[in-house]
């Protein structure tokens, strides 16, 4: 038998269910793979044993992969776990393998970002030492959209969807008293601003807000942002700022009233860069001033998803399948834009090694030189990838989604 297995890692988003279930589809069609198990909770799950064998349970109810295309965050969970440098400890990896020659595993499709790509891109660098056939694939993922080479990931297009929303009814709600106020809208991004940058998607006719937007990408100084908030104060009644957690000083510093805490991969635990610009703006301006975390609610959003993002998912994870019957390993899943208007992709891969470990920013041309605004550039690339509604289905007013009760009891 030739079987095959899949997991998902890092940030959940509302897209990388649809490309499980791209994976799952390419597999249940597929001439060459027998079954299709899902690791629970990435690449620890291999390591416990935790599987679900997603070829019986998909194939017996087809109508369920319309559903999990649909269900935010991560079906088979997730994990933040760093694979060590083979070379000084080979443990792991021996007994990774061992469970691949066990279940007869032909291919290992591995869903998720940056870090996730470390991990694929170690996985199939041991496996080339070993003379292993195991193909090992990544397919990418990430509300951030800062994995390198591919154009754009899965899950940017429906988070972005959701902060441009997201700001314009704060918008709406901030316009309606005739007072002057500040609202800072804190938006997902340790180390790129891109989500941030698709705020601007929430200007249209009659608002321009938000009027402000800060990024990672350039120094944040905080006497050149009270005295961008207090000019606009002097032309409007309403002044709306979006910044990424990330923002810096021209040292590097977060500007965040917490940054001491790093997960396993090194990277600081960010909170409350909006909290901090409320309490800096309310000891220098007599006004209401208010900050708002959008937090996870960016990421799982699942009922205000973009079609064409999980549409490419979906398409992304049926790839998958097709690069590992063709042969390919050690290489990620790409989207590559062919045009803008009307907008088109095609599919392609391109060697891990590409992409672990490397960040891709925002252009600076993209950002003004003042460093608060975005140049009309971005629109163009932004628009396409948050076109389209997906049909949810309700019940009793709520959503339905796929149960996740694998996930709840060990």
């Amino acid at each position: 038998m030739k079987n095959c297995i899949v997991a998902q890692s890092g940030g959940p988003t509302a897209a990388i269910n649809a490309s499980l279930a791209g994976v799952i589809s390419g597999v249940i069609n597929s001439n060459e793979y027998d079954t299709l198990y899902g690791a629970l909770n990435g690449i620890t799950g291999i390591l416990d044993n935790r599987l679900l064998n997603l070829s019986k349970i998909f194939s017996k109810n087809p109508t369920m992969l319309d559903q999990l295309i649909l269900t935010p965050a991560m079906h088979l969970g997730s994990c933040r776990y760093k694979l060590p440098n083979y070379n000084e400890d080979a443990s792991v990896y021996q007994q990774i393998f061992a469970f691949f020659q066990d279940k007869e595993i032909e291919a290992f499709f591995y869903i998720g970002g940056n870090d996730s790509m470390d991990t694929v891109d170690k996985l199939a660098a041991y496996a080339q030492q070993i003379g292993s056939s195991v193909r090992i694939i990544g397919i990418p993922k990430t509300i951030d959209n800062d994995l390198c080479v591919t154009d754009h990931t899965p899950g940017f297009g429906s988070a972005a969807k959701y902060v441009a929303s997201s700001c314009l009814e704060i918008a709406h709600d901030s316009y309606i008293y005739k007072v002057k106020s500040v609202t800072i809208i804190e938006i997902m991004g340790r180390d790129s601003g891109w989500l941030t940058a698709a705020s601007v998607l929430a200007r249209n006719g009659y608002s321009t807000a938000p009027h402000l937007i800060y990024f990672p990408e350039r120094a944040f100084d905080l006497n050149e942002f009270l005295e961008d908030v207090k000019e606009l104060l002097t032309k409007q009644h309403n002044v709306i700022v979006a910044v990424s957690e990330g923002i810096r000083d021209k040292d590097g510093n977060y500007i965040s009233a917490s940054t001491k805490t790093v997960d396993t991969f090194g990277h600081s635990q960010l909170s409350g860069a909006g909290k901090t610009l409320e309490y800096f703006l309310n000891q220098h301006l007599n006004i209401k001033v208010r900050s708002i975390e959008l937090n996870v609610l960016q990421r799982c959003a699942s009922h205000l998803a973009s079609k064409t993002d999980l549409e490419e998912s979906f398409q992304l994870g049926e790839h998958a399948v097709d690069f590992a019957e063709a042969g390919k390993t050690a290489v990620m899943l790409t989207i590559n834009r062919i045009n803008d208007t009307p907008y088109a992709v095609e599919y392609g891969c391109v060697p891990v090694c590409e992409v672990a470990n490397k960040a891709k920013d925002v252009p600076l041309e993209f950002i003004t030189t003042r460093g608060n605004d975005l140049t009309d550039e971005i629109i163009t690339y932004l628009k396409p990838l948050i076109q389209g509604e997906m049909p949810v289905t309700y019940e009793q007013g709520i959503p339905t989604y796929l149960p996740v009760d694998h996930l709840l009891f060990d």
